[in-house]
């Protein structure tokens, strides 16, 4: 502890935490397990659990698809936690409403199906994207409209804003004023789900003055930093409520302006989004506002426990989770840039920032063994598991981060056109990676500077003056 508190001293403040980890967080202790994926998702307080058993246990709850009383009795608590989530964001319900869907996933296939494009507009992304975001580029091809990607920057993976200016760039004569008709959507993430990077939430507004719409992926980035829709005006912002609390999966969100949702139009209808439909003739009239898109029964029992899981939150204070979050990773950073072999030779590869400014807690990086080669990260995986470690290893659903970090290009990119291959391990041999991706550790709020201690005597033990071969590992599945 004395350690980090002589190069993060506001560590102290954090204390409340501490005391946290002992109680509602205590099951990591009593299990012996070391967290480190918090990006991949939060963990649920006991609290948390407990609030659910007393909701269900005290009152009875229906679909909410009728005005019966367990019907309104869940529809209220919907519409609570819709308020909250809007509160929680700082946005007007009078310009946004909250779409329930089951995951960030499915708010981003709600915009992409949905998305008017058509010849001529564009689809603008970051290479740094979920591949939740990279796959509305599909949508867009077959509406024949261009997607285009903006490349970031090694070594710390950051995006030029002249490079976003350029991609946005209208090219004369192509587009009519913003004002009539949308240039087309632009969409990344505020923080990267691979490296940790914060990008400027100003290109939201810069976008739009350039006529485009903008989704903004908000799913790694709020877990520990605030979102403000009255300072931000972003079209769509997508949400995985399970990372910033753990509790409850299967609930997410699509934060919409409401402008913006009328300009969508949905490809189908189903149960809960229509006002009325014909069998005998085919018509139908479509729910406006959120109702139009959340398909079916929504999960009625899980949705309150958002509004209990954004309460827990601000009751501990996001200051104090973002203050947690910046020294454990900022002491997490100063030790991995400090592992070394005998010779002097680097322990670790970092891929992204090598300081906490404008960043979020993700720390990607590679094992180098005594020999200078990436350590396999099958080999970390099998070895961590077998420490009671949970960490990620692979590319994180993020292809652009890993091939910005990697530096591979379109040139070594190109025979995969003609591949048919289905293995990941041909794939990684196709265009020469030394291993399928990184190592990713991520913090969250029940974080504490003993598990930065353990995990650091973890690497120096397992992987300092040790050459390593990929001699009996599984074959790769999936990245």
């Amino acid at each position: 502890m004395s350690r980090i508190l002589d190069e993060y001293p506001e560590y102290r403040t954090t204390a409340r935490l501490d005391e946290l980890r002992a109680t509602e967080y205590s099951y990591l202790d009593e299990q012996d397990h070391l967290y480190l994926d918090y990006t991949g998702s939060g963990l649920a307080a006991r609290a948390q659990h407990r609030a659910h058993e007393e909701r269900i246990a005290r009152t009875l709850f229906g679909n909410p698809h009728s005005t019966n009383p367990t019907s309104e009795a869940a529809t209220e608590l919907v519409e609570r936690t819709r308020a909250r989530v809007l509160e929680h964001v700082n946005a007007s319900p009078d310009e946004y409403t909250v779409i329930f869907t089951p995951n960030a996933t499915g708010a981003a296939r709600l915009v992409g199906e949905a998305y008017p494009f058509r010849r001529r507009s564009r689809l603008v992304l970051t290479f740094d994207n979920h591949n939740s975001v990279n796959g509305i580029r599909e949508f867009a091809r077959r509406r024949h409209a261009r997607t285009v990607y903006v490349p970031g920057r090694a070594p710390e993976l950051r995006v030029d804003t002249a490079a976003v200016v350029s991609a946005l760039a209208r090219r004369s004569g192509l587009f009519a004023p913003a004002s009539s008709r949308r240039s087309g959507l632009f969409a990344y993430p505020a923080q990267s789900n691979f490296s940790g990077v914060r990008h400027p939430l100003s290109w939201v507004g810069l976008a739009q003055k350039r006529g485009y719409d903008v989704l903004l992926d908000a799913a790694a980035y709020l877990p520990t930093e605030t979102l403000d829709l009255s300072a931000v005006q972003p079209e769509f912002v997508i949400v995985s409520w399970y990372k910033l609390f753990g509790y409850p999966t299967g609930v997410g969100c699509l934060i919409a302006r409401r402008s913006a949702l009328a300009r969508l139009n949905r490809p189908w209808f189903s149960g809960g989004t229509i006002h009325a439909v014909s069998v005998g003739m085919p018509w139908h009239s479509m729910a406006t506002d959120e109702a139009g898109f959340e398909d079916g029964t929504l999960n009625f029992l899980s949705i309150p426990d958002v509004h209990f899981g954004l309460d827990w939150l601000a009751g501990i204070g996001m200051p104090v989770i973002q203050t947690r979050v910046r020294c454990l990773t900022g002491w997490l950073l100063y030790r991995l840039n400090r592992l070394e072999h005998i010779d002097g030779s680097p322990m670790v590869r970092i891929y992204g920032p090598t300081d906490t400014k404008s960043r979020g807690g993700t720390v990607t990086f590679n094992f180098l063994d005594a020999a200078g080669k990436v350590v396999d990260e099958r080999l970390v995986a099998i070895e961590s598991t077998a420490a009671r470690i949970s960490l990620r290893t692979g590319c994180f659903c993020n292809p652009g981060g890993g091939e910005n970090a990697f530096n591979i290009d379109t040139a070594a990119l190109r025979p995969l056109l003609w591949s048919r291959t289905t293995s990941i391990d041909k794939y990684i041999r196709i265009i020469g990676l030394p291993s399928a991706g990184a190592i990713r550790v991520s913090f969250g709020l029940a974080s504490t500077a003993a598990d930065v201690d353990r995990f650091i005597a973890f690497a120096k033990k397992t992987y300092r003056d040790r050459v390593t071969t990929t001699d009996g590992l599984p074959s790769r599945e999936h990245c």
